[in-house]
């Protein structure tokens, strides 16, 4: 059976973008304590199976679990549109039955629906997440005429991690990748990945001010805010002292220092072992 005792909030991502998210969360949500994995051992996602992003999320939710987190925010577009569905309805059914996981997906497509004024809205994204056809799915649920144009970006993740996120390198990948987009006449495009939000400056200087340009750290954190007042059993069962604790699969400089760059202060990040 399984039983809670107050704890955490966990975050989840694959690599160093849900620091991005969290940032955010704590930003809006100070008062209670986190929980930050990374599973940077085994990033990106992006080009993996379904079969295998949903072994990995399992893993690491399961850890989340056990470190006495009642609630988790899949803090990774893939994992969210490839393993989110699966775990809320076979996953904690059968092994956390108390316990909630949420993802970032439809809080993004929520407010690019709500944003968006002639129904055209872009999304940038790993290859695995925009082959999944999760944002437009989400988006046409909403609004069943909008139209979602998608371009998978298989470089921006790893231009990302090498910290190369102000260079020349990430201009041209940038503008070679929102021109098709561009083209398609959008006026809202959705950053479907989170490690996106360290190019968010250059994305909207290329994209232009016409057009919206949907972060998901914000966003989440306002419907996480929104989701704990619909549920005061959840939101009881979380710790409130401020404390926050990072764990990461591979125990790097790197990761202190990306991860630091993320969520904009330093972190002490911890090794994280993940069963099979």
């Amino acid at each position: 059976m399984d039983k809670i005792a107050k704890g955490p909030i966990g975050v989840f991502d694959s690599g160093f973008g849900g620091l991005e998210i969290l940032r955010q969360i704590v930003k809006s949500l100070p008062q209670y304590d986190y929980l930050y994995l990374g599973d940077t051992a085994r990033t990106p996602y992006g080009s993996r199976s379904q079969e295998v992003i949903l072994k990995f999320t399992e893993q690491a939710v399961d850890f989340l679990f056990q470190q006495g987190c009642p609630l988790v925010i899949l803090a990774c577009n893939t994992a969210s549109a490839e393993a989110l569905r699966k775990i809320q309805q076979d996953y904690l059914r059968k092994h956390y039955p108390l316990r909630r996981v949420l993802g970032v997906v439809i809080p993004a497509a929520e407010e690019a629906v709500e944003k968006t004024k002639n129904a055209r809205i872009g999304v940038i994204g790993t290859e695995g997440t925009v082959a999944s056809l999760t944002f437009q799915r989400e988006v046409l649920k909403l609004n069943p005429r909008v139209k979602v144009f998608q371009e998978a970006c298989p470089l921006l993740v790893p231009i990302v991690e090498a910290g190369e996120h102000n260079s020349v390198v990430a201009d041209l990948a940038l503008k070679k990748y929102l021109k098709p987009l561009l083209g398609q006449s959008i006026d809202t495009l959705i950053l479907g990945c989170t490690h996106y939000g360290l190019l968010e400056k250059k994305i909207k200087k290329i994209a232009g001010p016409k057009i919206k340009v949907i972060t998901e750290g914000r966003v989440v954190a306002e419907k996480l805010a929104l989701y704990l007042k619909r549920h005061p059993e959840i939101e009881g069962q979380i710790k409130k002292t401020g404390h926050r604790q990072f764990f990461t699969t591979d125990l790097t400089c790197k990761f202190q220092t990306l991860g630091s760059l993320f969520f904009g202060g330093p972190i002490k990040p911890q090794k994280a072992q993940l069963a099979d």
